[in-house]
């Protein structure tokens, strides 16, 4: 996985949510968090397996909707940062946080209802094996985002300082013919990149995320989006 040494430092999983979920960041986390949502309702009493669940942004809120909830992830200073979160929250469903490679999932065949994987392909040296991966240990569905090739992501890509994959349409629809699963739905968003919004004041952000909401109700801009999220069965 592309960033690993990276990912796994201290200080980086202490600065991570403030550093993009907050300012403009706040209108990405949240959208992120209603695309999950979409994709898995109803959610209560849903085994779901999280991969590369970081400091917990999705694996809480599901376990707050009700859900039993597993959010694996490589990094143990990630999973110290969401175990926090689940000790200040009332959870509703149940919660477990455990250290482990994404490419060697520690389940049976056919253990969760919905595997997720969010902010993951980017990084992903063999994104074909990671999704086998979770099919294998998926009875039901698989939910992920990618970050598009055509798309303004490209802007900034060489900066980022693990570096990061971007996929057309056309490669994902082959990621998921191999993995033999079917495509249930996928929507585009975000015309502006993550960078900018997570750069300026929600005050700022809010008004250019109404300007790029507003482009993206055209059915071109689909092909410009910087993030597409997934929704899949398996067959």
């Amino acid at each position: 996985m592309k960033g690993q040494e990276w990912y796994q430092a201290d200080d980086i999983a202490e600065e991570y949510d403030d550093k993009r979920f907050s300012r403009g960041g706040q209108l990405i986390d949240r959208r992120e968090k209603a695309a999950v949502l979409d994709a898995i309702m109803p959610i209560e009493d849903r085994k779901i397996l999280e991969i590369a669940c970081g400091t917990g942004r999705f694996t809480v809120m599901l376990a707050d909707q009700g859900a039993d909830v597993v959010g694996l992830d490589i990094s143990a200073a990630m999973l110290q940062q969401g175990r926090r979160k689940a000790r200040d929250a009332d959870l509703a469903g149940t919660l477990d946080f455990l250290r482990g490679d994404a490419g060697r999932l520690p389940f049976p065949d056919d253990h969760f209802d919905t595997v997720v994987a969010m902010r993951f392909f980017h990084l992903a040296d063999d994104p074909e094996a990671f999704l086998q991966e979770m099919r294998r240990v998926s009875r039901d569905q698989i939910v992920f985002d990618t970050f598009n090739r055509f798309s303004t992501r490209s802007v900034y890509n060489w900066a980022l300082p693990m570096g990061s994959r971007l996929y057309s349409k056309s490669e994902v629809a082959v990621l998921l013919a191999k993995t033999d699963l079917t495509l249930v739905d996928v929507e585009d968003d975000f015309l502006l990149p993550y960078g900018l919004y997570r750069s300026i004041p929600n005050a700022l952000a809010s008004p250019l995320r109404a300007l790029d909401e507003g482009i993206g109700e055209f059915s071109l801009s689909d092909h410009l989006a910087s993030v597409s999220y997934w929704n899949t069965r398996v067959r």
